[in-house]
């Protein structure tokens, strides 16, 4: 509010259990956008029967429904400014897809979809949710300045609720704003008459249709339309002439070109720039045009959970100059970042709260959504792509790994300095950077928001890559009496694949693992892959991959399987992918236990030559619903220098359905890990099954998780500590074999039993981190001294 300095501020009530002779609710309107509604949008106005301003920084309207459930929650918006004496306030809330005429200009605004019926609006001295359900426990809260409850509202004030609210009346107070605290006798009904602090009303201040001169800004700014949440007040509302400098423009892919304000308000919440969509036309401004922007505001969402973008679709612009210089970026770096990642709303959407840009990180992100932003000699923690996009660091300390990258240890530490880098420029080419690089000097761009890893900036100005030399590593060969067991999965190998990948892979076992004894290996597809026909067998994908090993130093693989039924198993459509074991004959020799099929369960049993398996390979119960359109364990038994070792490959089923942890439900919901605990629950009655019967049975349960050390898949597979996560074995900061959105984590597994007890451990690096893959994933080892390994 522009003109609040000039009042003289006094404080706002603390109840409303005495009547208020000051600020009030003065009507209440939950019809906007309805069926026979003229108003397109909701609102609350407030009102100041006193001589003084009343200052509103840090206080809220809010609302709950008429007849709360238990999972009802307060929904709040964020109030700033101050009422002047004598005058109204407006607050615009959600909006419908009916109504002919738009609020005047709002002074605040949420996205509220309030009842036209029936609810409670209190205004309240904080911006945290009221978490009281009854009128007497809200008269009891302290924070409560005045409410009203309207149609058949448990929570309201007095006798009972204000009556008459409807699609096409609101319940409004006398001009005197005379209060009783008796919404019964307080509240009338009446036609929606919104009024602004500058007086205006609807068609004087209509979301900037003032009629004024096409070279002249209408009312509306981009602060405006941008709000203190993460929704715009005026979405599904036309603003005209909405005034800003063009500061990006993107030309290929969602076409369009983001406006900054230059002239910005006071308050850090608001973003002061915005998206103009222009569908399939290519945008003909250029940075540095100063425009007017008329269109439709809209909240576009890429997918179903993500968060949104605001924007103005449809648009029509006129150019008013051009060479103007650009307002300044937003320097993002650690001191400006805050730790803290994203706010929680029990599982709901975090979209009506209000911003909190100096708490948490994704708040500060949205505060700045499309203006720019700019940082220095950042380290890049996520490599390029295919799509061209890397990930950097603007926290350098902030948990690093020996190698360059950012560790994700915990769902509550999720990195709050990675910021995903796409460049605006279509001519030039996009770096090809690895973990640990550099983007040296400025990059600089709008800030933008995408499904696929949230808040990024698009570049027009890229730093300078500086190779820092990242290397593959490469493992040491195990020695006479070590038993060396590897896993890697190798993304959708099948025999149709180039030689070039089959070389690849082929080297990463035969060289940087250096040949280990056996390898578990992951998404082994059938010999055409993704073509659909029934095939099941992996015979030449086997054939081709094991010849590229031996070509490439190591050693000839024989190896064992069970063929899926086709497409049960989940993965590509057609591919089958599979669990195998290669393994050194000339080192250790598999027991074969014929009769292992798709469907039928391998079991362990005791005979006179010791503890056994029904079937070696065999899978681990695959007809129960935990393998529902997901990978079996493959069960298997070796023998290595006289030693029996029992090896369970596995695959988990993916992370697919997951809701994002940048999306708008916060905390995001994992469901995938139903199943996944589930499959790991499996696994565990098997190695308890196999302990039962032989208590130094040496068993290594590895493979691709699909999830984190941390995690509930992880906890329920080692319960009762029949199996040891060998990744909690490293240094923390080598903890991942896998990097997702610039984390670096661990979803692949090395795990075994209490008899194994003298081992050395390896996760070898050599694909996560390089822009240039063979896989996605990164293989680990595990060297067991079988003959040092306890017997008890």
């Amino acid at each position: 509010m522009g003109a609040a300095g000039a009042f003289a501020f006094t404080a706002l009530p603390a109840a409303h259990a005495t009547p208020s002779a000051s600020a009030v609710i003065a009507e209440v309107y939950g019809g906007g956008g309805n069926s026979g509604a003229t108003l397109t949008r909701d609102f609350v106005e407030l009102g100041n029967a006193g001589s003084t301003a009343y200052d509103l920084s840090g206080y809220s309207v809010q609302y709950l429904p008429g007849s709360p459930s238990s999972g009802s929650t307060w929904q709040v918006t964020a109030l700033t400014g101050a009422i002047a004496p004598g005058a109204r306030y407006l607050v615009g809330e959600g909006t419908g897809s009916g109504g002919t005429t738009a609020l005047p200009t709002t002074d605040a605004g949420g996205s509220i979809a309030m009842s036209a019926t029936s609810g409670t609006i209190a205004l309240v001295s904080g911006t945290t949710a009221l978490t009281c359900k009854t009128a007497a426990d809200c008269a009891a809260d302290t924070r409560v300045v005045d409410l009203t409850g309207y149609g058949t509202a448990v929570v309201r004030e007095g006798s009972g609720p204000a009556t008459g609210a409807s699609n096409t009346a609101a319940v409004a107070r006398a001009a005197s704003l005379a209060d009783t605290d008796d919404n019964a006798a307080d509240f009338t009904a009446a036609t929606p008459s919104p009024v602004n602090s500058a007086g205006q009303t609807p068609g004087s201040g209509d979301g900037g249709g003032d009629g004024g001169s096409p070279t002249d800004p209408g009312t509306v700014r981009v602060h405006d339309i941008q709000g203190t949440t993460r929704l715009s007040p005026y979405s599904g509302q036309t603003v005209t002439r909405v005034p800003g400098i063009v500061t990006g423009v993107r030309s290929s892919g969602s076409l369009g070109y983001w406006i900054q304000d230059p002239t910005p308000d006071n308050d850090q919440r608001t973003s002061e720039a915005v998206f103009v969509y222009t569908g399939s036309t290519k945008p003909t401004v250029a940075v540095g045009d100063s425009v007017l922007v008329t269109g439709k505001v809209s909240e576009y969402y890429p997918s179903s959970t993500s968060q949104s973008n605001t924007e103005i679709t449809g648009p029509t612009t006129t150019v008013l100059s051009s060479g103007n210089a650009l307002p300044d970026a937003v320097t993002l770096d650690a001191t400006l970042v805050p730790d803290a990642y994203i706010p929680t709303a029990s599982g709901g959407s975090i979209e009506s709260l209000a911003l909190q840009p100096t708490v948490y990180a994704q708040d500060f992100f949205e505060s700045l959504e499309g203006m720019r932003v700019t940082f220095a000699d950042a380290r890049v923690v996520g490599a390029s792509d295919a799509y061209g996009e890397l990930w950097v660091t603007v926290k350098p300390d902030e948990n690093a790994t020996a190698r360059g990258g950012t560790l994700y240890s915990s769902y509550d530490q999720p990195n709050t300095g990675r910021i995903e880098v796409m460049s605006l420029d279509t001519t030039s080419t996009f770096p090809v950077a690895n973990v640990g690089d550099e983007l040296s000097g400025v990059t600089t761009g709008p800030l933008d928001y995408s499904t696929y890893g949230g808040y990024n900036v698009q570049a027009t100005q890229l730093g300078t890559l500086v190779d820092n030399g990242l290397k593959q590593e490469v493992t040491r060969k195990q020695k006479k009496d070590e038993l060396a067991v590897a896993t890697y999965n190798v993304e959708n190998l099948d025999a149709l694949d180039t030689q070039e990948k089959f070389d690849r892979l082929a080297e990463g076992v035969a060289v940087n693992l250096n040949s280990p004894d056996i390898v578990a290996l992951e998404e082994i597809q059938d010999d055409n892959g993704a073509t659909n026909d029934g095939t099941v067998t992996a015979e030449a994908t086997l054939k081709r991959f094991t010849d590229a090993v031996r070509a490439a130093g190591g050693p000839v693989y024989k190896w064992r399987y069970i063929s899926p039924t086709n497409d049960a198993d989940g993965g590509e459509p057609g591919g089958n992918i599979r669990q195998v074991f290669l393994f050194n004959p000339k080192r250790v020799s598999f027991t074969d236990h014929p009769g292992g099929d798709a469907t039928t369960a391998t079991s362990v049993v005791k005979t006179r030559k010791g503890v056994e398996l029904t079937y070696s390979p065999g899978r681990i119960d695959p007809t129960n619903a935990a393998w529902e359109d997901s990978r079996k364990p493959l069960a298997g038994e070796f023998t290595f220098q006289g030693e029996q070792v029992f090896v369970v490959a596995n695959h988990f089923i993916s992370k697919g359905g997951d809701q994002p942890i940048h999306g708008r439900y916060q905390p995001p919901a994992r469901s995938s890990e139903t199943q996944r605990a589930a499959q790991a629950a499996e696994v565990n009655t098997f190695v308890k099954s196999l302990l039962a019967a032989d208590r130094n049975a040496k068993a290594i349960v590895l493979g691709d998780l699909n999830d984190y050390e941390f995690s509930q898949t992880v906890t329920t597979l080692t319960a009762d500590k029949v199996l040891t996560p060998l990744i909690t074995t490293l240094p923390a900061a080598e903890r991942y074999t896998y990097v997702y959105d610039g984390n670096s984590q661990t979803l692949d597994h090395i795990l075994t039993s209490p008899a194994v007890t003298s081992f050395n451990y390896d996760v070898v690096h050599i694909n996560a981190e390089f822009a240039d893959q063979a896989s996605d994933h990164d293989p680990q080892i595990v060297r067991i001294d079988v003959s040092k390994c306890r017997r008890h």
